[in-house]
């Protein structure tokens, strides 16, 4: 009879969150090896290999998705390294990016893109500048996305290939490389088919050749990071939180009032927080923006029902709906005006 290995699960692993988040990152001894993760890892370079590209990205675990300026290879969050981890994730930040098979592999690609743009210094290409723009243009702290817009293809959320030119390059590789992506059918008419059809050529160019930048550099490697998981969270929930401007009251009256006409209807509060979760989830959805931000926003919304109480005006399924498209306006004001996540 074959021996069977028997892989111990890490002791953390059943530890309730409180006592998990007081583990450094750099204590977590995970790796990519024998996960989910390396299955998808693999199927990318399964797709590369499939064009005749002999580029490999390196990864990582670190504390983000990411691919770092001129280094070849693309940096992943932990938590995609154990589903107990990912629970954490789902707690803390109530959602886990890139938690699903086809999830993941939307962003692989995508940072692949970058990865390939640096292992092979493509941003140097007059053709390159031309059609997607210079590397050097500044990241935006907020981009105003144009959503019927052709000139960029759609690939992750937020029509994100319209933040900037080395966004807009990736994406475009991503949705090249995607089986069965149909782009030549699907972007046909679209000014975007131009960046295609020069992807296309140049990944063609590009078969057999060995990329000049090869270094296995890797930056913050999960053993190097010593904060802990409650020190990283913190940090991420800043960054991902509440700086948000103020509703107004004419804006929220359009669905809720404490006029005596009312006194007799659901109170707002009560509503938002029964449909908080069903909103929370449509409203990232369809603006790309973390659940734990909307969610802060919600709660913000409860509190001023809450203190002016508010009732509703209208019937509760129509105030379902025209609550969820406030709360998506008021999101994607917050994108254009304010701080926007640029993670990839």
């Amino acid at each position: 009879m074959a021996n069977t290995a028997i892989i111990e699960e890490p002791v953390w692993a059943s530890l309730p969150d409180e006592q998990l988040l007081d583990l450094r990152l750099c204590d977590l001894h995970v790796h990519i090896q024998g996960t989910p993760l390396a299955q998808s890892i693999k199927q990318l370079c399964k797709e590369l290999a499939g064009h005749g590209l002999r580029f490999r990205p390196h990864c990582w675990l670190s504390d983000d998705w990411y691919c770092p300026d001129g280094i070849p290879g693309i940096a992943i969050p932990f938590y995609m390294s154990h589903p107990r981890l990912a629970k954490l994730e789902l707690s803390q930040m109530l959602e886990v990016e890139g938690g699903t098979p086809d999830w993941c592999m939307r962003i692989l690609r995508h940072e692949a893109g970058h990865a390939i743009e640096n292992a092979y210094r493509l941003r140097r290409r007059h053709r390159r500048q031309q059609l997607f723009g210079k590397t050097t243009n500044p990241y935006p702290d907020c981009y105003l996305p144009k959503p019927y817009s052709k000139r960029f293809v759609l690939h992750l959320d937020t029509w994100y290939a319209q933040s900037h030119p080395d966004e807009d390059f990736a994406e475009t590789f991503a949705v090249w490389l995607t089986p069965g992506s149909d782009w030549k059918e699907r972007y046909d008419g679209w000014p975007a088919i131009k960046k295609l059809e020069y992807m296309d050529s140049l990944m063609t160019e590009l078969v057999g050749a060995v990329p000049p930048v090869t270094a296995k550099q890797r930056m913050d490697p999960l053993h190097t990071l010593k904060k802990t998981l409650r020190e990283h969270y913190q940090q991420k929930r800043e960054l991902y939180g509440l700086n948000y401007p103020n509703f107004y009251d004419r804006d929220m009256r359009r669905l809720f009032s404490n006029a005596k006409e009312y006194k007799g209807q659901p109170a707002a509060a009560s509503f938002v927080r029964r449909f908080r979760k069903e909103v929370r989830r449509k409203v990232a959805d369809w603006t790309g923006e973390y659940q734990y931000t909307i969610d802060q926003v919600l709660k913000d919304i409860i509190e001023y029902c809450r203190e002016r109480q508010l009732r509703l005006t209208v019937p509760e399924e129509q105030a379902k709906l025209d609550f969820t498209i406030f709360v998506t306006v008021q999101t994607m004001n917050y994108l254009h005006g304010g701080r926007h996540r640029v993670v990839l």
